[in-house]
This record gives structure tokens, sequence and C-alpha cells, in this order.
């Protein structure tokens, strides 16, 4: 597997929850090219216009909290979003991620350590997360070797079809 993603990195505070990631109002959007054009909508209006595709989102406390749909998630993969990198997450969302093969990385004390624009990358396997702007090294969680293989097959579905 290809564990180490490296991208541009987008902020965002505590508290993120899925109406600012995928705005309710689009719920009725069913192609994900048209759900990935409302991406953090609800937190920053500029995102979809200024997010490099391949980029890393990092936030604080709670990322993803409120909902269960799976919007949230499929807005920012499709929105070319490469993984997401916080203190900590809301459970559901956490597994959504996973469950739609999107790297979620829980690193405590992220955001003192990287800022918006800033080039970080990440070892899936390890949990190490470099800021290549300024040669911090951070140690996030490291995911396990069986949410490694559902992520490098694209998602619990894929992971399961593989060995039908």
């Amino acid at each position: 597997m290809h564990s180490i993603i490296q991208g541009k990195v987008w902020t965002f505070g505590n508290n993120i929850d899925t109406d600012q990631i995928y705005p309710g109002r689009y719920l009725e959007l069913t192609e994900h090219s048209d759900i990935a054009k409302h991406a953090m909508e609800g937190a920053d209006s500029n995102f979809i216009k200024e997010f490099i595709k391949g980029g890393i989102i990092v936030a604080g406390d709670n990322f993803g909290c409120g909902s269960s749909r799976e919007h949230a998630t499929i807005t920012l993969k499709n929105a070319g979003v490469s993984a997401i990198v916080a203190n900590s997450f809301a459970r559901i969302f956490y597994r959504n991620a996973i469950n739609l093969g999107l790297p979620v990385i829980t690193c405590d004390g992220i955001l003192s350590k990287v800022k918006k624009g800033d080039t970080i990358s990440i070892d899936l396997q390890s949990g190490i997360i470099r800021n290549l702007d300024n040669n911090v090294v951070i140690e996030g969680d490291k995911l396990s070797e069986h949410v490694l293989n559902i992520i490098e097959r694209g998602g619990v579905i894929p992971f399961f079809k593989k060995d039908l």
C-alpha cells in the first residue's frame, strides 16, 4: 500500500459538524460530482474554489460531529481531500470515513504545529506527520493494518467484494 500521503493543509477549528461539511439543503443531490461542489461550504464558502485536490484538512476537536449521514465523507472524498488530521473525530464520521476509504488520523495538538498552506506528509502506517515547511515532526495515531487494508481498497464495500 502507498501509505505516505502528502498535500497542502487547509485548517479548520473545533466542532466542524456535518452541516458545515455538507449543508443539508443539498441532500437531494445524488451525483457525487454535484455533491463535491458544496464541500465545506458551511464552514468556508471559499474552500471549494481554492482547495487544491490532494490537499489535507487539519482540524481541532470533534471533526464531523452532528448527523450520521455519509454525505459529509462523500463530499470530502469527491472534492479531492486526501486525508483529514484532527485532534479528535466524531465517532460516526470516523467510521464513515474509513468505510468510504478516506484516511482519518487523530493527532492531539496538530493545529499548533501546522498552518493553512503548509505542506505535510502523513505516514499512515506509523502515524508520523511531517510538516515539510518547518521540519516539525508530529506523532499521530497510526492506523491498524485492517483499516489500512480497507483504505487501500477504497472502502469497506470494495474490501469485501474483492474476497467474493
